[in-house]
């Protein structure tokens, strides 16, 4: 199983370092489609779909509502923040519907509302990396969310290990705990006080303002992506699945991988447009 891991992230890292530093625009909108795409396929199974057909059509239909989506905003840019404000308050329904289960499924069980939810997840998360690839030093604004997901991670598993006795979420995924929660975060401040120092003395000074809004937005889409992971747990659980499929050797599926880098980006871009935060050019 470690060999696999292994050799799985040895081909999908130079994938992604390809496709965020070197593709230009429409060949990474097209990148990061078909990541939707092939999450979309898996996201069928998750909602309930296990004949192949029906799997491959809600894929269909998500790629035809992300080009739609693109066409649409590229004519209508004002209405961006209305696409990635509506992906956030996604997520805050989500924190509901975890924190009740497994209570509440009745809400979300039916296989059309699971379907729809899949929409909630990943048209907001192709927005919101369009949105960041647009942006000045857009490369380094991806990788930096990139790094609050795996900083999370990181800080959770070790502290997790460490002192993970209180479960944050027993019924959805009982290996995650309060500490580790705490250890992300803390792990996460680490993190974006580099980034902020680096930013400041070798791409854009950065003032006092500036570096707490980055804080702040740091903080709640580390949270956020959390609630990703929680989010595709739970749906697993009641389909009664490990992995979201075996396309991934050693990892499970494309979604199992994005999950929380699918909740963090739209959030991220979000706050970006609230704060009107960004890195000068």
């Amino acid at each position: 199983m470690f060999k696999e891991r292994v050799l799985t992230a040895l081909v999908l890292a130079p994938l992604m370092i390809v496709g965020i530093f070197f593709l230009p625009l429409k060949q990474f909108a097209i990148f990061i489609a078909a990541i939707a795409t092939i999450g979309a396929w898996e996201w069928a199974n998750i909602a309930g779909y296990q004949k192949n057909w029906s799997r491959i059509l809600y894929a269909v239909v998500v790629f035809v509502a992300l080009y739609i989506s693109a066409r649409f905003l590229k004519v209508h840019e004002e209405y961006l923040i209305y696409y990635l404000g509506a992906g956030t308050l996604w997520w805050v329904v989500a924190f509901a519907l975890v924190k009740q289960y497994p209570g509440g499924t009745d809400i979300w069980a039916a296989r059309p509302i699971r379907a729809l939810l899949g929409l909630c997840v990943l048209i907001p998360m192709w927005v919101g990396f369009m949105h960041l690839k647009t942006q000045p030093h857009s490369s380094l604004l991806i990788v930096y969310v990139m790094l609050i997901v795996w900083g999370a991670d990181t800080g959770a598993y070790f502290a997790g290990r460490k002192w993970g006795n209180s479960k944050l979420a027993p019924h959805v995924s009982p290996g995650k705990s309060w500490a580790g929660f705490w250890g992300g975060l803390a792990t996460t401040m680490v993190v974006a006080l580099i980034f902020a120092a680096c930013i400041d003395r070798w791409v854009d000074p950065m003032s006092v303002q500036e570096v707490l809004v980055l804080m702040a937005i740091t903080v709640v889409t580390m949270v956020i992506s959390v609630l990703g992971d929680l989010v595709e747990s739970m749906m697993k659980r009641h389909r009664g699945i490990k992995d979201s499929s075996s396309l991934l050797p050693g990892h499970g599926g494309v979604l199992d991988r994005i999950d929380s880098m699918a909740a963090a980006v739209p959030v991220f871009s979000f706050f970006m447009l609230v704060f009107d935060w960004g890195l000068a050019g």
